[in-house]
């Protein structure tokens, strides 16, 4: 597509404007992972799924006829939704009426060992409201399959909290009405073999790919808001639609100040981390940003990080997340993208991690955030990453979110200011071996790639080319971006550095000692293996040997103190 528009643009001393014609592509075409809806929605049990189908009414058969214990198992949810879309599921959630979990576990245990059958072990799980678990719940293996087993259920809810006041047993209908949309609110009727639709939409919006809740939506959300994030996740995953009320529900002030108030962050981190885990993170992202939920999910820190920003906080812009999410998407699908493909160096790492790209993908989100930091109680400067990450979504260290995301912003400056050298002037071998071990740019410890860290610093220099409301993004200006950092790895493979950046130092701690005659370690230990790192890519074929007598030529008085230095010391002589 071509179109005019002025560009501004600066020098170090005036501003003028100029006006050409540029190429723009859309971004987000690709972003919905469309899932593909069998045209009859049927379940075909598998050998191991018929076995436990045939054990569950056998054994409500014998309770009801030997021990007058009247109940019906009935798979629920999740299992009975993949199994309609032809997916496997590992997993099972078995809704018993009028009876406990554990108590029907037990009773199956024994029953099945009356058969020859043994069973797994049963577990109980205590109720759990924080975690979601309003129920006691039992579980164990069947066949090789893991079971939960809880009752049905109805519940009520006080205003205020997502967890319920009262759960008791409900009706099929009551437990259905009280879940989250109508695709998961689907039953398996253990005895029948038919697939049970109490809401009368879930089959429906099954087959059509509508995302619906089976009671009004604003009622569904005030009840537990958690069910908002579910929406948005689902939506996602199987690529479906929203409808326009349950949009409308969300928007609304009233649910947004829900999830703030009513759901604990590390619920909220779940969902945000299942979304950008699962198919279609863009999608998410997209969602999100469609519902204005950014600032419910992402910007409920302590009241010292916003105290410290001001008005700052949330002034950021959401929409360059998804303008970040956009482009990072754009780069990892080269082929969908074919005037937007940088070099296969910098995909390596990230097409055969999935939690680098869930990394890349969470960090993308939190640009809005990328310049700012906060003084903590003790007055100490901290990125705001670090506390949206720790404190709005309650992530820890798993796939490196915490430890390594905050590095991934720490490198721009870095990254940026090297890349702007090495397009003036190329950067020497030694240069850019040192920008490669640097701690902020490639450091497995945080699970940060040199690769994936020049990836990211990639799309954040794209970013300002992306017009977020016509999804266009600038294709001459971005081509010129790619071509720098392409150029820029090239640089890097011509001169072997990309597989130097493990490579140990020549020589170590006690080496360097020895050299300057010193007993005792210190800081100034890794100001040497600086120098030494840096004769060493300036010297890609010497030896240790080489490296030392190099070191004994240097003056020791400019890395140690004089209080620092002595002579290293003979052996201790031994004492009885």
């Amino acid at each position: 597509m071509n179109r005019i528009r002025c560009i501004s643009s600066y020098t170090l001393s005036q501003r003028f404007v100029t006006c050409r014609s540029i190429r723009t592509m859309p971004l987000r075409k690709a972003s919905v992972h469309y899932i593909t809806v069998p045209e009859k929605l049927e379940i075909h049990l598998t050998e191991v799924e018929n076995k436990i189908c045939t054990l569950l009414h056998d054994c409500s058969e014998f309770l009801r006829e030997k021990k007058r214990i009247s109940t019906t198992c009935r798979i629920a949810g999740g299992w009975v939704r993949d199994k309609l879309l032809g997916h496997q599921t590992n997993d099972m959630d078995v809704a018993l009426s009028n009876i406990m979990g554990l108590a029907f576990a037990e009773h199956l245990r024994d029953f099945a060992h009356s058969k020859g059958v043994e069973l797994g072990h049963i577990t109980k799980i205590e109720q759990n409201p924080e975690q979601s678990k309003h129920l006691e719940t039992a579980t164990m293996k069947m066949f090789g399959m893991d079971i939960d087993l809880v009752n049905l259920r109805s519940e009520e809810y006080a205003v205020g909290s997502r967890i319920p006041t009262d759960v008791a047993f409900g009706t099929p209908l009551e437990d259905a009405l009280r879940r989250d949309i109508t695709i998961n609110a689907l039953f398996y009727n253990v005895d029948s073999r038919v697939v049970e639709d109490f809401t009368e939409k879930g089959l429906h919006d099954l087959h059509h790919g509508i995302i619906r809740t089976p009671m009004p939506p604003l009622e569904t959300f005030l009840d537990d808001p958690l069910r908002v994030l579910r929406c948005v996740r689902f939506a996602s995953r199987f690529g479906f639609e929203l409808v326009p009320e349950l949009k409308d529900a969300v928007k609304g002030r009233i649910v947004q100040e829900a999830l703030i108030s009513k759901v604990a962050r590390e619920r909220v981190g779940d969902e945000v981390g299942k979304m950008i885990t699962g198919p279609a993170p863009l999608h998410s992202a997209q969602i999100i940003h469609e519902l204005s939920l950014y600032h419910s999910i992402f910007s409920v820190v302590p009241p010292e990080v916003k105290e410290s920003l001001s008005d700052q906080f949330l002034e950021q812009n959401p929409a360059d997340a998804l303008g970040a999410a956009s482009i990072l998407n754009a780069l990892l699908s080269p082929s969908q993208f074919p005037e937007l493909i940088p070099h296969s160096y910098l995909l390596s790492v990230v097409t055969v991690d999935s939690s680098c790209k869930a990394r890349l993908f969470l960090a993308a989100l939190l640009v809005p955030y990328m310049d700012l930091t906060y003084k903590d109680k003790k007055k100490k400067s901290n990125a705001v990453t670090t506390s949206v990450i720790r404190d709005s979504l309650k992530l820890g260290t798993q796939h490196h979110f915490l430890d390594g995301i905050p590095v991934l912003f720490s490198a721009l400056p870095l990254i940026k200011e090297h890349l702007k050298e090495h397009s003036d002037h190329p950067m020497t071998r030694v240069k850019l071996g040192l920008l490669l071990r640097d701690k902020l740019v490639h450091n497995m410890n945080t699970g940060n790639h040199w690769t994936t860290s020049l990836l990211f610093a990639l799309v954040t220099d794209l970013e300002p080319f992306y017009d977020i409301l016509k999804d266009s993004l600038d294709i001459d200006a971005a081509s010129k971006v790619i071509s720098s950092y392409n150029l820029l790895v090239d640089t890097i493979i011509h001169l072997g550095l990309q597989d130097d950046v493990e490579s140990k130092p020549l020589l170590n701690g006690r080496d360097i000692r020895a050299a300057f005659g010193v007993a005792k370690a210190g800081p100034w230990i890794g100001k040497v293996l600086e120098d030494v790192i840096e004769w060493q890519l300036a010297h890609p074929s010497g030896t240790p040997d080489d490296c030392l007598q190099w070191l004994k030529g240097k003056d020791a008085s400019s890395y140690i103190d004089s209080d620092e230095s002595s002579e290293v010391p003979t052996k201790r002589l031994r004492t009885k």
